[in-house]
This record gives C-alpha cells, structure tokens and sequence, in this order.
C-alpha cells in the first residue's frame, strides 16, 4: 500500500479506462489536470493502492503528474500478492504538451527492481573477474620474482584479510545508506586498486596492501546485493534474484580464467589487472548515469523507495549512525541457533570455494602438466558449468516454495545438496583409483557445480529470517566464510611445500567441512521470519 500525502497546488481528477492489454483485468488510471483549486479543501489527502511491481518509475511518473509538490511518501509491504500487478499508467493527449518522452534506451521502460538486479549482477562479473586473475598470473609472477607455494598462498590469501573485515561494516553501510551506494564505493574501490596491482608488484606490502583494497571493496557488495535482493524482491522470485545476482560470480570467474591466459601470452601479465580494473571504473560511470537518469525534473526530486524507508543522506551525523549501529540486535541473532547454523555453513561453503578458487589453475599445471592456457582453460569449467547449475537450482527451489513445501525444507535440501556432491567428488579425485586425467577434470567439475546450489540455500535464508537486517546477517556470515580464505588458501600453500601431496594439502580439509557442514545445516536451518528485538 502506499500513502501519498499531497499539497495541492494544482488540482487533477482521475477516471478508469479499459486497458488496451487484455491481460491485465483491472482498470487503468487516467489523469486529466484541471485548475479548479477552488473547489477543495486547503489540506487534501489522496491515498492510492499500488501493486509490488508499481514502485519506482511509476510513482515518480505518478507523483509529477499529480502535484508539484509531494510532502510525503511511504510505501508498505503489505500488499495482497494474489492480486494482479500494473505495470503502466496511460497518460492522455494532454501529457504531449509537456515533451516527447523517448524510449532509450532499451531498458528504460524496465521496472526499477529488475535494472538494480542486472547492473548489480554485471557488478558481481567483474567482481570475480578481478578476483581469479591473480590465481592465472601468480604462475608468470612467482616465475618472475621467484616465489615459492608459501609466499604465492601468502599473495593470494591477503585478499581475503581485505574482505574479512568489510563483511560487517558493509552490511551496517547498506542498511544505513542503501545497496546502491555502498555498491558503487565497493566497485570503484576494488577496481582502482586492481589497476595498481602491476606498479605495486616489486613490492611485496605494497602488492599485499593493493590485494587487501580489493578484498574490502569486493567485501561490501555481497551485503549491498542482499539489502536490495532483500527489500524488492519477493519471496516467491527471491531464488531467481539471488541465483541472478550471484551467479554473475560464476559469470565473471570464467570470463576471467578465458582472458586472462591470452591476455597474458601476448601483453604481459600486467594487462589483466591494467584492463580488468579499467571495466570496473567504466561500470562505476555508467552505474552513476543509470540512477541519477538524462534530465532533471520535478518528479526526480520525489525520494525513491529504498530513499524514503530505509537510506540516508552521507551528510548524516555521526550520532546518528553511531545510534543505527546500536539498534541492530546483536545479542539476539548470536543467541539464535538458525544464525549459528548459517555461519558455520558459510565457513564450511567457502573453505571448499576459495581454496579450489585459488589453486586449481596450479593443480592443473603442475598435477595435470597442462600449460598456462591449458590450466586456465580446464579451470573454467567448474564455474561455467556453475552457471547452468544455479539457473537450475533456483527453478527448483522456487518451485518448490510455490508448490506449498516449507521454505525451511526447500533450503536445506539445496544446501545439503550443494555440500555433498562436491565432498563425493573431491573423495574420488584424492583417491589413487588410477583415473585419466580427464575424468578428474569432470569429477571436480560436477561437483564445484553442484556447490552452486547454495544460492538457493544459504544465501536465501538472510533474507528470509529477517528482511530488515538481511545485509548485516550476510556481514556476520560472510565475515566468517572469508576467513578459510586467509587461513585455508594460505595453509594449502604451506601443506603442499611440506608434503608435495594435493590429497592432503587441497582437497582433505573440504572434504571435512563439507560433510560436518551438512550435519549442522540439516540439524539447526531455519528460514522462518524471525522477530530479532534488543530486549530479547
């Protein structure tokens, strides 16, 4: 439901008119401006019900039709879902009067929801595209300054002490200052420091400095995605968004791992970083001119949804934010086995993640004995076949949810699915069972692949415990999952110099977490809405 508050300047009355398209079976609000300010009160109140999908375009539109003037907005989330969506409002002959209205471009028409979820998933491409380019150049820069496993593991994992420690204050950013902002510093962050990767390489702090910037702007975006996916995205679509969102992850990985070999054969292994941290400013700018729109105009200065709810101007005092930050309920979610159920998976998940994220182009070369484009090629298919993987797993699961199964139920199903398979794949590869080489390559493929049904498990189960505090649970979480990739990418580094054995040094620990990981989930998961409170 939402409530428009309106000064009335400039009167208007509306009328219904059938819609010209037969699939919507509700009327159509037409305007027709008036000046007849006589004949109504000095305060008027005009209170319109809106349906889930009319939310951004179409109450700016509204609100600039209506009134010069809105005082206040505020929209509910109270609305009966079973009733049809409006997607358009038809304007008559007289809005011409005011200018041509051009349709570009393409996407200008898209409701707001679904332009925040592509240029966010987009962002996540380019997230793990600056991520799996130091696992393809570490081989040529290890040659080039004569590291060892230890000091390369070293390189790789200080990455992730980056993006340990942005996990919270980016979950407490976005509930404060919205998705959309903390999203942006998050790319331009990771993206600049990308590019000064190759001057900074000579010099080891300055290199291990340069990859902690990366890891704290990639930090803060999981958290920022999850506010949006949280406070836009309903229930029922909630899979596909998060599938969406972060299955650009998958997207970005083998993008990455298909450009960086060639790019490096012919351009040096500077360019990867020199052109990877160039897209992510070119997506900066052009994140910019999407929300800030061509034209300034009375209806831009009508504050959105997310504005108005739950965002705040960057001018706010630092009371203010110190007051937010004390509202979140800490001891609550710290007493609530569900959250400790998600934490622990989240470190189980990521353990088996960014060790193979960071070392399997290194398995494949020296395990394998395949050349550089080689590796990188035969390690893009785990994330590429994780791609096919998600879109599955998210029809499955919202299936599922619409078919009347219990949420709870649905997800940890996906995730008891999504720790197994790769623990019984990774057991056969460790194994001397005399297999080609090839079929290790697929066995690790299906099952990293099927890994991808946390999407549809794990990280949905944030937004379903709580909308409200989505972003700061992924924060508690995700702080804990990136620590297997400071201490596990590094410590696969230091088992694999002291026992020259990929079966102990990469595989063995996953294994374990996955499989205590699944006991865990399937033991205390829980995605009902839960009512965090102080006084709890």
């Amino acid at each position: 439901m939402a409530n428009f508050t309106i000064k009335l300047h400039k009167a208007c009355n509306f009328t219904t008119q059938k819609p010209r398209n037969k699939n919507y079976q509700i009327p159509i609000l037409v305007q027709h401006p008036q000046n007849f300010l006589h004949q109504f009160p000095t305060k008027t109140h005009l209170k319109l019900r809106l349906f889930p999908s009319f939310k951004n375009r179409e109450i700016e539109c509204l609100g600039k039709r209506v009134c010069s003037t809105i005082t206040r907005l505020r929209v509910e989330d109270d609305v009966d879902q079973s009733l049809p969506l409006v997607d358009e409002i038809e304007h008559n002959s007289s809005e011409k009067e005011e200018g041509v209205e051009w349709n570009w471009p393409p996407w200008k028409k898209l409701p707001q929801r679904y332009k925040l979820i592509g240029t966010t998933s987009l962002a996540f491409v380019i997230c793990n595209m600056d991520k799996v380019n130091l696992s393809v150049a570490i081989i040529p820069m290890s040659h080039q300054f004569g590291w060892n496993s230890s000091v390369a593991g070293l390189v790789q994992s200080s990455f992730f002490w980056g993006y340990a420690l942005s996990q919270l204050p980016g979950g407490w950013l976005a509930k404060i200052y919205g998705g959309r902002q903390v999203l942006a510093f998050g790319v331009l962050t990771w993206s600049l420091a990308t590019a000064f990767i190759p001057v900074l390489a000579g010099y080891m702090p300055g290199l291990v400095l340069s990859r902690i910037l990366v890891g704290i702007g990639e930090g803060v975006s999981p958290s920022a995605a999850t506010d949006l996916i949280a406070r836009s995205i309903p229930v029922e679509e909630r899979s596909r968004a998060v599938a969406f969102v972060f299955g650009g992850l998958s997207v970005g990985s083998v993008a990455g791992l298909l450009l960086a070999p060639p790019l490096i054969q012919n351009f040096g292994w500077e360019s990867v970083f020199y052109l990877f941290g160039l897209l992510g400013v070119t997506w900066f700018l052009g994140f910019q001119y999407i929300e800030g729109g061509e034209t300034k105009s009375a209806a831009s200065t009508i504050p959105s949804v997310e504005s108005t709810s739950n965002k705040k101007s960057w001018l706010d005092s630092l009371e203010e934010q110190n007051s937010s930050l004390k509202d979140v309920p800490w001891k609550a979610f710290f007493r609530s086995p569900a959250i400790w159920a998600m934490i622990y998976a989240h470190f189980c998940g990521s353990w088996g993640h960014y060790t193979c994220l960071s070392w399997l182009p290194t398995y494949f070369s020296e395990e394998l004995n395949l050349n550089l484009t080689e590796a990188a090629g035969v390690a893009v298919l785990p994330p590429l076949a994780s791609v096919i993987t998600t879109n599955l797993a998210a029809q499955f699961a919202d299936n599922l949810i619409s078919r009347g199964v219990e949420t709870t139920t649905v997800r940890k199903i996906c995730q008891a699915i999504s720790f197994l398979s790769p623990a019984f794949c990774m057991t056969l590869s460790s194994l001397d069972l005399g297999l080609p080489p090839w079929e290790v390559v697929g066995l690790l493929t299906g099952g990293l692949a099927l890994s991808s049904f946390a999407l549809s498990g794990l990280y949905c189960t944030h937004q379903d415990i709580s909308r409200e505090y989505a972003s700061v649970l992924l924060g508690i979480t995700n702080t804990v999952g990136a620590v297997p990739g400071i201490v596990g990418v590094a410590l696969t580094g230091y088992l694999l110099d002291s026992t020259h054995s990929w079966s102990i040094a990469l595989f063995a620990p996953s294994i374990f977490f996955y499989l205590t990981g699944t006991v865990v989930w399937l033991a205390f998961a829980s995605s009902k809405p839960q009512n965090f409170s102080k006084l709890e």
